[in-house]
């Protein structure tokens, strides 16, 4: 894929023959930085993530991510509105440009509610992850795994519409050789700890992921969290049985869709398919209301 170099002047940026207005920082990881910038065309905020890029890896790496938002046009997986690449001196930086979601993560409204000792309600939480599962499907579905899906990954819209984001990490969804620290070690598959020679990893790597979040979002934090906090081993602790808290606030029936998610072999663990069919039968949702509340 051809890259499209980006023009940068006293805070006016162009991607893709439109000009962006940079307005502040929002924030920064371990290799990528958000801003906040203006469309001067349309008026309108965006976030432009931009990616550094030390060597020709890291190019490849950044452009792969953008290859694969290009996959998707699905309203539960974020969209790239455009990128660049920009020359720094002997380095690159990728940026993409992506819609910015003011109300942030998923994770953010998780832990504004268990600050307050509350909780999302088994309503809420079924409309979140029918979207979240709606947006795996379509990965999947591609013949892809997301395979770093956690609540930081998921923005939420005001009307609580998620969407699946950070798709750097995505790959086929079978394959033999796998890089397992792509992979945020709290939400990571049991598989994915200790890959045999002759292990297909396939995925269902999203779908133990997505039991994480489930839990995350009944119980305000992860189920693996703490232990990873505290320095203890997260590999073996996921090679046994999930323990779910005992409380009054959900049904039985979302318990067990959590426990279902929650199986130690992969090869036992229910596709997304299955996953959507149980969610339904919990609280019917029409066909196509993915952007509808429950």
């Amino acid at each position: 894929m051809g890259s499209t170099l980006c023009i940068c002047s006293r805070g006016v940026i162009t991607i893709e023959n439109k000009r962006y207005l940079f307005i502040q920082k929002l924030g920064e990881g371990g290799f990528s930085y958000v801003d906040l910038v203006e469309g001067v065309h349309d008026g309108r905020f965006y976030a432009l993530k931009r990616i550094l890029c030390h060597d020709r890896e890291d190019r490849k790496e950044a452009l792969h991510e953008v290859e694969m938002h290009r996959l998707f046009n699905h309203p539960n997986i974020l969209r790239l509105e455009g990128h660049c690449m920009m020359e720094k001196g002997p380095k690159w930086e990728a940026w993409l440009l992506l819609p910015f979601v003011r109300r942030g993560t998923l994770w953010n409204a998780v832990e504004a509610l268990r600050d307050r000792n509350v909780f999302l309600s088994e309503e809420k939480i079924l409309y979140i992850l029918h979207g979240i599962c709606l947006g795996l499907k379509a990965i999947h579905d591609q013949g892809y795994a997301h395979r770093d899906l956690k609540p930081t990954n998921v923005l939420l819209e005001d009307d609580d519409r998620p969407l699946l984001m950070d798709l750097g990490s995505m790959n086929h969804s079978r394959i033999e050789d796998w890089a397992a620290q792509r992979c945020t070690i709290s939400y990571r598959a049991p598989e994915l700890f200790s890959v045999d020679s002759n292990c297909v990893i396939d995925e269902r790597t999203d779908i133990w992921s997505l039991g994480c979040v489930l839990y995350s979002m009944m119980f305000g934090e992860g189920p693996y969290d703490m232990i990873f906090q505290k320095g203890d081993s997260v590999a073996l602790a996921v090679q046994n049985s999930i323990s779910i808290p005992e409380n009054n606030r959900y049904s039985p029936g979302l318990q067990s869709l959590l426990s279902s998610m929650m199986v130690v072999n992969h090869l036992d663990r229910p596709h997304i398919s299955s996953i959507l069919s149980q969610l339904e039968a919990l609280h019917p949702i029409v066909d196509g209301q993915a952007t509808t509340r429950i």
